[in-house]
């Protein structure tokens, strides 16, 4: 069923439709497969900008990251702000047990940053829940695009995050208001590549 849902009952097992929340909404995302869960956690893009982002993050740890979970890390600057606050709770003890796999050097920087242990993501790991920043988020289908900052910088990662993300049960997209659009615009990612095919037999 596609709802949006307001933050107190995204977690619930039946969603119930309701207007465009407020900031700092957790949503229910359409680009999921069969039998998961997921998210879209934004934050408004105001002069208070970072403090939004944190509360957006802070809530995705909070509300969906659970003691003794294998949680998948994405990278930008709402995921850094996830994973800060992540090892926090782990410090305070209010978490306990997590295993922390990074999609990317940048993923696993912050990790190490804020004193946890992680390893790096290999495909076939199954993750309990993953977050990750979201470049652009539509309105009404709840569709996303990442990787578009990370093509752009070079970043080799954007396929090792997408295959992350959607490894994970469930999968939370953190972004500011300003990248929730009616409509999806500019570049998608797309990866290309080079297949060497064998000797071909030609026959006339």
């Amino acid at each position: 069923m596609e709802a949006m849902a307001r933050a107190s009952v995204a977690s619930s097992v039946q969603l119930r439709p309701c207007p465009r929340p407020p900031r700092n909404r957790c949503l229910p995302s359409s680009v999921r497969r069969p039998g998961r869960r997921g998210v879209a956690c934004s934050a408004s893009a105001a002069d208070a900008d970072v403090v939004d982002l944190f509360d957006a993050a802070k809530l995705t740890v909070d509300k969906f990251v659970k003691s003794g979970m294998v949680v998948g890390f994405g990278s930008g600057p709402a995921s850094a702000l996830a994973v800060q606050y992540l090892g926090t709770r782990l410090r305070r003890g209010s978490l306990t047990d997590i295993v922390a796999v990074t999609s990317s050097v940048l993923s696993a920087s912050e990790a190490d940053k804020a004193g946890i242990r992680a390893s790096s993501y290999q495909e076939g790991t199954q993750l309990d829940f993953a977050f990750t920043d979201a470049e652009v988020i539509e309105e009404g289908t709840l569709a996303a695009v990442i990787g578009r900052r990370k093509t752009e910088s070079g970043e080799p990662s954007f396929m090792v995050e997408k295959t992350m993300v959607k490894s994970a049960d469930k999968l939370a997209f953190i972004t500011g208001n300003d990248k929730y659009l009616t409509g999806i615009e500019g570049s998608i990612p797309v990866l290309v590549k080079s297949i060497i095919a064998g000797k071909l037999d030609r026959h006339c």
